[in-house]
């Protein structure tokens, strides 16, 4: 998706915050938006409606008649290739960890900077999931307070070549920056990726990273 125009749907009740949001983005020459939808069961009529998908969607959590949470749910079961950014007010460890369990690859308040939207987006778009520093340590506070998170690997689960692939992903590395890195094809790094997803049992990038933690396999590090 590097490189060319991020398709982007925007959900939330608020119209006039979404209006704003809509007027940030229109301004970015590679971002477009698609559609706006007030609540989840608008946003999965237009997604069944559409031909053309939105590589992105950014989604509040408290909406009426199908909330944030339920409407990632169906996404990610329906259209896994969307990625879902959480854009809301809640800043609390349970939400922010529910989302992220879900399905959200990014999670972002809603007093965030303009900036720090838009560089959400590109990362999003480029690396598959991005966290700030904040959102970071509530993944890692919260994992490490729940006791029974620890899932003990057997040896030899993940082969070593696996397990440094997903430290380089926890770095927030793109596939191309882990070939290079580790003189690999892009195809072979994508191989092992996909393994490891599946061997995981992770929807996407960001149950990876949960993952890593949760074994002590990775730090997570800007």
């Amino acid at each position: 998706m590097e490189g060319s125009v991020i398709k982007i749907a925007l959900v939330d009740d608020e119209v006039l915050f979404r209006k704003g949001i809509s007027f940030l983005l229109q301004r970015e020459e590679n971002i477009e938006i698609l559609f706006e939808a007030s609540n989840g069961d608008e946003l999965i009529s237009n997604l069944n409606a559409n031909e053309i998908k939105p590589d992105i969607v950014i989604m509040d959590l408290k909406m009426p008649v199908l909330n944030g949470v339920e409407a990632t749910k169906i996404i990610r079961k329906i259209f896994p290739e969307i990625k879902i950014i959480a854009l809301t007010s809640y800043e609390t460890k349970s939400f922010i960890t529910n989302m992220i369990q879900v399905g959200a690859v990014a999670y972002l308040i809603k007093n965030t900077t303009p900036k720090d939207l838009i560089t959400t987006i590109n990362e999003v778009a480029k690396k598959g999931f991005f966290y700030n520093e904040n959102i970071l340590k509530t993944i890692q506070d919260s994992i490490q307070s729940s006791k029974n998170s620890k899932i003990s690997l057997e040896s030899g689960f993940l082969s070593p070549r696996e397990i440094e692939i997903l430290q380089l992903i926890c770095n927030q590395k793109t596939t191309a920056e882990i070939a290079e890195e580790l003189f690999l094809s892009p195809r072979t790094v994508e191989g092992h990726r996909n393994n490891l997803l599946l061997k995981t049992e992770s929807r996407n990038i960001a149950g990876l990273v949960v993952y890593a933690i949760q074994n002590e396999i990775a730090v997570l590090t800007l």
